[in-house]
């Protein structure tokens, strides 16, 4: 027995000194590890200043996504933002110890060893958040010895450097979820379309899930297995007292709801995301996609989403009214299979809201659709029965009087739900734009370039050079105004011809009715858009003077044509150039300079630029003042600057507060008159549509060109001035109907109608020096004692009239060769 008892001490200090040695050299052995790899670790404190990769965000005025750039949809959150039952779903699923260990989980690799004996299969992995963590931001995916024990010593300094909140926040910002998701946040708008606070336990677990494999249990590729991942870690969340009975029975019985969500956008506007993006490329290279900037725009949300629809809208009345083009597409129904046709269907792509569909039979008044969705809609006749066909631009079949005059089955045709439901339409080929622009700041308040984006990224808005026809004209006569001609001043509209080389031989210009009216009051003959008139103008002008006069407004220099063509709109100009000379006449007069951007924003809010646009400010004090400032120092520098930079500094007016003056163009007296003038357009002229708005402060101008190829109507209120511009890409016309009035008013309606609701009417105020008189209409001369057909008109105080137009029967003093031709 005693000799036993010897054995047994023995072999105790045996095992003891055995164990005391293999602690020794594993702590040796430790340590000789962390030597080695010591000197290769990375600098854990860099993870407090980690920037995670996130899209550009660009926003409307009023904080409302437009668009996102960016490979990964990340979406940044703070731990304490996270809800604690998917907090819990993690732990369950990931890191049962997470709140316990040090950053190594002896007894979660037991039980992922274990796990893998047993089932085959690792449910829960055996490394710890901290260890993921460790790998995510600092280690490559390599499957060596070498790498996990590096993961190991990371893992513990992380623990050391961290606390257990920080690391967790690491982790769920920085996982890959599927379908280009990193981070909680954005797996919940990727797969729910919500925030992750809204989400059930059912859902949370099922993101939960996803780190271990965002491919094989993914809900929306994978249900199936995703299903039994999220149905595991519900149990194990059970298990571990995080949910009860009740809690976890109801979401192990919710079913699958997760389905793609795009992103998140809110003022579907690409033209001017893409004008942001290309903006701001320019100085941020491919750091702009990763960065995490947000960039808020001048675009209002409610005018952004008229003026899309109020473009389309226009678009395809022109499209419907010139006759039905024919299917897109035909398919021999009897030959596809039925699955074969529908993938055909899915695959074509919806632009404009014009949804694609598949006649699959005819009656007489009717037809039965395939729609993408798989669904079948049925088309009626009065969905139909505008569709004669296309021959020309003037000129199309007979109408319809039974479905097969339209359409067979195995046609591929796009429909669009109307006042009267679903309705056959097809795929505009004529094209627009429209601009709304703020004339207190120039700040574009909304844009789009085109019928869609994702059929033609050709921005017409601001790319398309196109001739503005009678829009010249307001200019024109703006010109003339300043002068010393006025609204009253009489011009004969009569035959002209002219000889002039640039002209290309002998030019006679003709109005667009092909009529002459005589003497011509320049009141009238701005709202009946009079070109005989316009070109006297600017003949009596001066051709060089007059062009310079324009270029002011916002025209480029070698668009503008040297000869008397300009005075009838022969130049070249974007929409974008067209509505800030507008913009400039409905602010006073007052040279204002678009501008998109007003923000730009870093990943943590802090502002990378602003805006400090040069504004109107007409009739503002600071203006007061500035020019008071401005006029000092001119005179303190009268005896040693030169004239050039007196000039300059009388220009270049900045308010106390540093806020840049726009520069007059226009003085007081001659931007009302105008005013005046052009809401005549609008009252009794070509623009007479738009009383339809029931405002009184609404001014515009139509414009047609040559051909009827570009239509346009550019107008505002003293609130907001808006171009709309209608024509065919590769310059062609538009057909013998088709008119500003006709093409491109209704445009500007449809959206003035939701930009100017709940604005109120305003209007210029009324500046000393204008006085109102009544004239002879005929002569606008003084009107006579008692007659009866006199008008009020409006003049600066010296240009009023000082002859009496001659009472009926009274001869009148024959005209100056001067006033018989001009």
């Amino acid at each position: 027995m005693r000799l036993i008892k010897r054995l047994i001490k023995r072999l105790t200090k045996w095992l003891l000194g055995l164990a005391i040695l293999g602690l020794t050299l594993g702590v040796i052995a430790a340590g000789g590890i962390y030597l080695y790899f010591s000197p290769q670790l990375p600098d854990i404190e860099t993870l407090r200043d980690v920037k995670f990769q996130t899209p550009l965000r660009v926003y409307s005025s009023d904080k409302k996504l437009i668009a996102e750039f960016g490979e990964m949809r990340r979406s940044p959150i703070r731990f304490e933002e996270t809800p604690t039952h998917f907090i819990h779903a993690l732990q369950a699923a990931e890191d049962a110890r997470f709140f316990d260990h040090q950053g190594i989980d002896i007894r979660g690799l037991f039980r992922a060893a274990l796990q893998l004996a047993t089932s085959g299969k690792i449910q829960s992995g055996g490394s710890t958040i901290t260890m993921q963590v460790a790998k995510n931001f600092f280690l490559s995916r390599d499957r060596t010895f070498e790498r996990k024990f590096v993961e190991i010593l990371l893992a513990l300094q992380i623990e050391q450097s961290l606390t257990k909140e920080e690391i967790l926040e690491l982790y769920i910002n920085k996982i890959y979820l599927g379908h280009r998701s990193y981070g909680v946040q954005a797996a919940a708008q990727v797969y729910y379309g919500k925030d992750i606070n809204e989400l059930s336990v059912a859902q949370l677990a099922m993101i939960a899930g996803l780190p271990k494999a965002p491919s094989a249990y993914n809900p929306i590729t994978n249900p199936q297995r995703a299903l039994e991942r999220r149905n595991w870690i519900l149990g194990r969340m059970k298990e571990l007292g995080y949910l009860e009975e009740l809690e976890y029975s109801r979401a192990v019985a919710a079913p699958v709801t997760a389905t793609y969500h795009g992103a998140d956008i809110e003022v579907p506007a690409p033209y001017v995301a893409e004008m942001v993006r290309s903006e701001l490329f320019e100085t941020y290279g491919e750091s702009l996609y990763t960065e995490g900037m947000s960039v808020y725009t001048t675009v209002d949300s409610t005018m952004q989403d008229a003026a899309d629809k109020a473009l389309r809208a226009a678009l395809l009345d022109y499209s419907e009214r010139h006759g039905y083009r024919g299917p897109e597409q035909h398919f021999d129904l009897e030959a596809l299979e039925p699955e074969a046709l529908l993938t055909k269907l899915k695959a074509t792509p919806e632009y404009g809201n014009l949804q694609p569909a598949l006649v699959q039979s005819i009656d007489e008044t009717s037809a039965t659709l395939l729609m993408a969705d798989g669904s079948t809609e049925r088309l009626s006749w009065s969905g139909l029965e505008w569709a004669r066909a296309f021959k020309g631009v003037d000129s199309m079949g007979p109408k319809p009087e039974r479905t097969s005059d339209i359409l067979k089955p195995g046609d591929l045709i796009r429909v669009r739900y109307g006042n009267s439901g679903l309705m056959l339409t097809q795929i505009p080929e004529v094209q627009g734009a429209i601009v709304a622009i703020d004339p207190e700041t120039g700040g574009l308040k909304a844009l789009s370039g085109g019928f869609s984006f994702y059929l033609n990224k050709f921005n017409r808005a601001v790319q398309a050079y196109r001739q503005p026809g009678s829009n010249i004209k307001p200019f024109l006569y703006s010109a003339a105004l300043s002068n010393g001609y006025s609204p009253g001043s009489v011009i004969n509209d009569a035959p002209v011809v002219f000889h002039d080389v640039s002209l290309e031989g002998d030019w006679r210009p003709e109005n667009d009715n092909g009529k002459f009216g005589g003497p011509t009051r320049l009141r009238e003959a701005l709202y009946r858009s009079r070109n005989l008139i316009s070109i006297r103008l600017m003949r009596a002008m001066g051709i060089e003077p007059t062009r310079e006069f324009i270029l002011q407004f916002g025209f480029e220099e070698e668009k503008l044509p040297k000869n008397l063509s300009l005075s009838l709109g022969s130049a070249d100009a974007t929409p974008l150039q067209v509505a800030t000379g507008y913009a400039t006449l409905a602010n006073g007069g007052y040279r204002v300079n678009p501008y998109l951007i007003d923000r730009l924003l870093d990943s943590e809010g802090n502002e990378l630029f602003a805006a400090n646009p040069i504004i109107a400010c007409a009739h503002c004090p600071e203006r007061q003042q500035a020019e008071m400032m401005a006029r000092e120092l001119a005179e303190m520098n009268a005896d040693t600057a030169s004239g050039a930079e007196v000039s300059n500094a009388e220009q270049q007016l900045i308010t106390l507060e540093g806020k840049p003056l726009a520069k007059q163009l226009l003085d007081d007296r001659t931007a009302y008159l105008l005013h005046d003038m052009m809401r005549d357009v609008i009252k009794k002229g070509t623009g007479r549509r738009a009383l339809v708005l029931k405002r009184g402060d609404i001014a515009g101008k139509t414009g047609t060109t040559n051909e009827q190829k570009d239509a346009w109507f550019s107008g505002f209120s003293p609130k907001l001035s808006a171009t709309t511009w209608v024509g065919f890409d590769q310059p062609s016309p538009l057909g013998r109907r088709e008119y500003g009035s006709s093409a491109a008013l209704p445009m500007w309606i449809d959206f003035m109608k939701v930009a100017l609701r709940n604005v109120p009417e305003s209007y210029l105020p009324e500046p000393a020096g204008i006085s109102a008189v009544l004239i002879d209409p005929t002569t606008g001369q003084l009107a006579y004692p008692g007659q009866e057909n006199a008008m009020l008109e409006l003049f600066k105080e010296e240009s009023v009239p000082t002859e009496t137009a001659p009472r009926p029967g009274q001869e009148a003093p024959p005209p100056t060769s001067e006033e018989l031709f001009r």
